[in-house]
């Protein structure tokens, strides 16, 4: 038994993308664990997918008119057109006028929108079609209406999502089928209801897996462009893009925000005297200290050479200052000599030094750690 779930499993993760770290396997399946930069460019690339999901609807619901025209008697052709009409401006209102600012809870209220406009729309026409007895190409083209929870159930693998983001989705979806069905229950036929219902939950297992197989995607290829391929931790450009968020949702939040610029000391002297591998092997063991004492909320970025930026959220110059504190304790591991690794820090705090732009308060905690430097290194320095 055991070889046979060991071989499920080997062929189960051989459908993921083979740079896919095992540890982010696990982020495939709910959205909480993911990094500020992921996330950020989840919900950029949502909201993105959702104008061109309603840019095509804007401009092909309008156009099913003419069949129903063609099709439908009057009034139940101009009740429906007045849906339409309805329908295809609130798409154009979603193209147009929905602003998004690089959060998850934008991307989920755009996908909301969304899917609301059809679902209310199929729920409606589906209560106007039943009080009507259609028959031959009438009641083929009313059948039409029934296959649009399927287009919607199909138009979730256009999104990265997680399993329990689509989970959600897809029971929505299912229950404005239940709810069409419960509105027609006089009339429903029940073998087609349930044959269609039975199909929607195939689609939705389908389409769960394409969501989380671009998630996946998504994820490897963005750990390859955001991180140090030396360290693993930010490089300096996503560093840039992680603060100037951070300083927006300071900004945003009237909250703290410190930096603190870690400047190993004297490793050029690693690398002159051991080889720049035995220095690697430096760089990577300070940066996972500093790591290993920060928070789930912290960013460190690789700034260049030995020199890391340590970004600290909701964090005032006290609570920094307790938290390098902590981590001077602590070190940074040792050198090749086995003498202890170790750093000046500059400290700079958006409130405790009155800063009003991003690059002020990194020019100063800069600042700062060369102060650090030129007071006989190891320390910290934060005036």
């Amino acid at each position: 038994m055991l070889p046979f779930a060991d071989l499920l499993r080997r062929r189960l993760s051989s459908l993921l993308p083979a740079e896919l770290e095992p540890h982010e396997r696990l982020k495939l399946l709910t959205p909480f664990r993911h990094s500020l930069l992921v996330s950020r460019h989840r919900a950029g690339l949502i909201v993105g997918r959702v104008r061109l999901f309603a840019l095509l609807f804007a401009l092909l619901t309008p156009l099913w008119g003419v069949v129903d025209l063609i099709a439908f008697p009057y009034p139940l052709w101009t009740q429906l057109l007045a849906l339409r009409v309805v329908v295809c401006l609130a798409f154009f209102s979603l193209l147009l006028f929905y602003r998004e600012q690089g959060r998850m809870t934008d991307a989920y209220l755009a996908m909301f929108i969304l899917f609301a406009i059809p679902t209310l729309f199929y729920i409606s026409s589906h209560t106007l079609l039943a009080h009507y007895e259609l028959v031959d190409m009438p009641a083929a083209v009313a059948a039409g209406y029934a296959f649009l929870p399927f287009v919607l159930m199909a138009g979730l693998a256009l999104f990265p999502l997680t399993l329990l983001e689509n989970l959600l989705v897809a029971v929505v979806l299912l229950a404005a089928q239940a709810v069409a069905g419960y509105l027609n229950w006089s009339t429903l036929n029940w073998p087609s209801f349930v044959g269609a219902f039975w199909l929607l939950i195939l689609i939705a297992g389908v389409t769960g897996l394409a969501c989380m197989s671009q998630l996946a995607f998504m994820m490897a290829l963005l750990r390859q462009a955001i991180r140090d391929d030396l360290t693993g931790v930010f490089s300096r450009n996503s560093g840039e893009e992680i603060l100037q968020v951070q300083w927006n949702t300071s900004l945003r939040n009237n909250s703290a925000l410190s930096l603190a610029f870690i400047d190993l000391d004297h490793f050029k002297q690693i690398n002159d005297s051991f080889g720049h591998g035995i220095g690697d092997a430096a760089l990577r063991s300070a940066s996972q200290h500093i790591q290993d004492c920060m928070r789930s909320s912290d960013s460190l970025v690789r700034w260049g050479g030995e020199e890391f930026l340590l970004i600290m959220p909701d964090t005032d110059m006290t609570r920094a200052r307790q938290a390098l504190e902590r981590l001077q304790a602590i070190g940074l591991g040792q050198r090749p000599d086995g003498t202890a690794l170790t750093a000046s820090i500059g400290v700079a705090e958006r409130y405790y030094d009155r800063i009003e732009q991003p690059q002020q308060l990194l020019a100063l905690a800069d600042q700062r750690m060369y102060k650090a430097k030129a007071a006989g290194r190891n320390r910290i320095q934060a005036l």
